[in-house]
């Protein structure tokens, strides 16, 4: 048996349609409110309650689980022990291999949301378990902010230069961890998973402008003038932070990997910015 964590999400449920095609194996979908996930139930996937804040309760959520896909949480902060409880409750049902999606350059990074990546790959080298750090670049559906933020302001702002990030769409990644967790190679391994393309935020706002036809030019900012934009714009501070330190981290490298195993997994090239922005695009006019 397969299991997903955070399997409602975005990232869970788009591993969970790859796996219908790529898995023979019954999948459980481990999520902390089943109540608003009865649609991810078929004749192959159940639908089990797994709360990273109830440890006592995970170990019979995973019992009778062969390979489980743990999914970083997204409480940043509390990750660390949540992953921690997660990985002893896997090692008390007598899981046998775990997949965990970390962080591009891991654990190299100097990323302020690469720190807790970081800590849970030393867990789970020290759980006995074998596993797969899947340590993925940054998501293509993250400059969806971004994008919005230059068609209402006329510019794309960050602290970044003219530093490069290795980027790929959620989905992309979502099909390796899948092709990963319901493959032969059960191997301990950490496999940068880097896009094809790589972009500056010149590069963004450059596709930005020609899809537009308006002149959308790239603002280099210092980091804490940047978080102090994203907390204008309604982000919690500690998170402004994060993101702000992200792009001022990309400046020094730490979002690049040349790596090419992340289409060698797949198959297939991976997600174009250019095509990331023309749906954004066209959401935003049929919203209009």
């Amino acid at each position: 048996m397969i299991a997903v964590t955070g399997a409602n999400g975005q990232l869970g449920r788009s591993v969970l349609r790859f796996l219908k095609d790529l898995a023979n194996e019954p999948v459980r979908a481990l999520v902390r409110a089943p109540e608003k996930a009865q649609d991810l139930r078929s004749a192959q996937v159940s639908v089990v309650r797994f709360d990273y804040d109830d440890p006592a309760s995970l170990p019979s959520a995973l019992e009778g689980v062969d390979r489980l896909l743990l999914i970083s949480g997204s409480e940043v902060g509390q990750r660390v022990p949540q992953h921690a409880a997660v990985i002893e409750a896997a090692k008390s049902a007598g899981v046998k291999f775990i997949a965990y999606t970390s962080l591009l350059n891991v654990p190299h990074t100097r990323l302020i949301l690469g720190a807790e990546h970081i800590k849970t790959e030393k867990l789970l080298e020290e759980s006995g378990i074998a596993y797969v750090s899947l340590r993925n670049g940054w998501y293509l559906e993250n400059f969806a902010g971004s994008i919005a933020a230059a068609l209402e302001h006329g510019a794309v702002v960050g602290s970044s230069g003219n530093g490069k990030t290795s980027i790929a769409g959620r989905d992309d990644y979502a099909e390796a961890a899948a092709r990963i967790v319901a493959g032969d190679d059960l191997a301990t391994r950490a496999i940068e998973l880097a896009g094809d393309e790589a972009l500056t935020l010149q590069d963004l706002a450059t596709e930005i402008s020609r899809q537009t036809g308006r002149q959308i030019p790239f603002q280099n900012v210092p980091e804490e003038d940047y978080a102090g934009i994203l907390s204008a714009a309604g982000l919690p501070e500690g998170f402004a932070r994060a993101i702000a330190d992200s792009s001022a981290r990309t400046a020094d490298g730490d979002l690049y990997n040349s790596s090419t195993a992340l289409r060698q997994i797949i198959g297939r090239p991976t997600r174009t910015l250019s095509d990331y922005v023309s749906e954004v695009l066209s959401t935003a006019q049929n919203r209009t």
